[in-house]
């Protein structure tokens, strides 16, 4: 009895600490991502593209092509950018170092911790937050 009780304390939190885990592996990878076309653009002296779309819970990156978010990371919300006729959200990073700015938010549903990946328009700038922190 004292098993099956402790199970139903511990499996729930194992399974949060998983959706957790997939959020901020997510986040920090479409931070790399993002990172990783600022440079190109500045390396290369042509603007970059990520493009994100929402419906297909994916983003798309030259390089790699389309990446999918494990099954529990949503994007939440998307703030900035430019709206694509198809509805998705592109950011375009320019050779000076500048991009259009904005916010993405990631989550694994409700119980789990949320991660924003903000990217400052003017100094480049892309960094992952925990939480809500705008």
């Amino acid at each position: 009895m004292v098993l099956g009780l402790s199970s139903l304390i511990v499996l729930p939190n194992i399974d949060k600490g998983m959706r957790n885990r997939d959020v901020r592996r997510s986040a920090l990878a479409l931070a790399a991502a993002a990172r990783e076309l600022r440079s190109q653009a500045l390396v290369k002296g042509m603007p970059q593209q990520l493009v994100l779309n929402v419906s297909q819970n994916s983003y798309l990156v030259a390089r790699r092509g389309e990446v999918h978010f494990p099954v529990d990371v949503k994007i939440a919300s998307i703030a900035g950018g430019e709206v694509l006729d198809n509805g998705d959200r592109q950011f375009s990073f320019f050779p000076n170092g500048s991009l259009f700015g904005g916010r993405i938010e990631l989550s694994g549903g409700v119980d789990s911790t949320s991660y924003s990946i903000r990217l400052h328009p003017l100094t480049g700038n892309i960094e992952v937050l925990q939480g809500d922190k705008s």
